[in-house]
């Protein structure tokens, strides 16, 4: 293998001087991003695996020219956006070359009479959000790691904003891409409003995070701002019969802007303790134009109090949007050496139910270490819903302990998930947390994936481990 400092100095030779850092502090910058199992093992001591060097392109030329070099000579590469990852899709190898997307960051067009803008991928959303209000539109997407993701990397991990029940997913978001694949190639998809040519070629990079290349240009649609809002909050008895009234006015066709379902745990934390017994907390949120927030808020009130719910006014709700992206207790938790992390599965309305009841029994049950779990439902389908589980662990102070903690939670969750027909993943991402779990997921299709792999980056280089497991 080429020698580190051989290395550096053609990629400064290649793309200059300032793109290539190689200083230890800026290396440890980029060797974690946000996966509670590593930034737990650091607390308990580990020391985190340092890439090679970092590279910081600032153009599309510059991506091509660095990924061209490094895939001809072997080098794996990891690109790294935001860092707000949770799954350990950015987490280098000791072998690897980062390749930090942060430098292309700028809003290049905006199309108001078609709505759509475009970016590179370093954009943060939380300023393109900022810059499209200003402009008379929204982005409709609100993920949790709004102010730190950055745009590439949400259509790399298949993100899900708190919006998503009437926006859509990012994939209903992204419309059109420019990438570059291992060789060096460039392939844009333009933007037009439906194409029937062939297979969709978008979705060779949503979701693929960094496995297949490099995305270096994003075109989202956008929406207009709302008119007006409607929104209430419910109790309702258990989350069971939550879950009953979400998927009765799902299959209705209502689609409020934001359904979310949390149990009395979360709840109770939310409202302070004013949750009575263990009812779940259903919040529901219409926007859009002047008047349909009424109608759909008519409707909406009507068929959950036919399925059991007590309205609880407006407050619950206006908490939830004042608090949904405070995460600073989770980062107090794991500075302590305690883990913290969410996992986020789906499945269809027959089985969700089953899902929330044998995880949160069995979890409690089996993990002696485990401190608290509880969880909610927010992104929701005419098929089915999604569960979002949030727990807590006291592991002994050691990286090898923190690591049998860890899976012993993550295990019993995926199994009861797949064992109930529902899928290990809704946004978060596989990363190299979930990678072990894919050929059983995807089955048959598998070796699908297999071989689009070694068709687009036969020499492997693109962020192993992540996504597919080692060979």
């Amino acid at each position: 293998m080429i020698s580190t400092q051989t290395l550096a100095g053609e990629l400064k030779a290649l793309l200059g001087e300032d793109r290539v850092l190689t200083e230890p502090e800026q290396l440890t910058q980029r060797a974690v991003d946000t996966w509670p199992l590593r930034l737990v093992q650091q607390v308990a001591g580990a020391q985190p695996v340092l890439p090679r060097l970092v590279l910081r392109p600032r153009s599309t030329a510059e991506v091509a020219r660095a990924l061209a070099y490094l895939s001809e000579r072997g080098v794996p590469v990891v690109p790294y956006g935001g860092g707000s990852g949770v799954t350990g899709g950015a987490v280098p190898t000791a072998e690897s070359v980062v390749l930090d997307l942060g430098a292309m960051n700028q809003i290049l067009s905006l199309d108001a009479d078609n709505m759509t803008v475009t970016v590179q991928p370093g954009v943060l959303l939380a300023d393109l959000e900022r810059w499209v209000n200003e402009r008379g539109f929204i982005t409709g997407h609100y993920p949790q790691s709004i102010d730190v993701a950055q745009v590439g990397g949400l259509v790399a991990t298949f993100s899900a904003g708190q919006f998503s029940t009437k926006y859509g997913n990012i994939e209903d978001m992204l419309a059109g891409l420019e990438a570059v694949l291992p060789s060096g190639e460039v392939v844009r998809v333009h933007c037009v409003p439906r194409r029937a040519v062939g297979p969709d070629l978008r979705h060779l990079w949503i979701g693929s995070e960094g496995t297949l290349g490099v995305i270096t240009e994003v075109t989202l649609k956008l929406f207009p701002k709302p008119a007006e809002r409607w929104m209430q909050a419910y109790a309702v008895p258990s989350m069971r019969q939550g879950l009953a009234i979400i998927q009765r006015f799902m299959q209705a066709g209502w689609k409020p802007a934001v359904v979310r379902l949390i149990d009395f745990i979360e709840a109770a934390r939310l409202l302070q303790d004013t949750m009575p017994g263990e009812e779940a907390l259903l919040i529901l949120l219409s926007e859009g134009p002047s008047g349909c927030p009424a109608v759909e808020g008519a409707a909406l009130d009507a068929i959950v109090r036919d399925g059991g719910g007590r309205p609880m006014g407006e407050r619950p709700v206006e908490l939830w949007l004042e608090r949904r992206n405070d995460v600073h207790e989770f980062d107090q938790y794991i500075n302590m050496g305690i883990i913290v992390d969410t996992i986020e599965v789906a499945a269809p309305w027959t089985r969700i139910a089953d899902i929330y009841e044998q995880v949160t029994t069995r979890v409690r049950a089996e993990v002696p270490e485990l401190v608290i779990i509880m969880g909610h439902s927010s992104h929701s389908y005419i098929q089915g819903t999604n569960l979002y589980f949030i727990f807590g662990a006291q592991p002994p102070r050691d990286p090898a302990e923190v690591e049998r903690v860890y899976w012993s939670v993550w295990e019993r969750v995926m199994a009861i998930t797949r064992e109930c027909g529902g899928t290990i993943c809704h946004h978060h991402g596989i990363g190299k947390l979930r990678a072990r779990w894919v050929p059983e997921e995807l089955g048959s299709a598998w070796p699908l994936l297999r071989r689009l792999k070694q068709a687009l980056d036969p020499g492997g280089v693109m962020n192993p481990g992540t996504l597919l497991p080692p060979e």
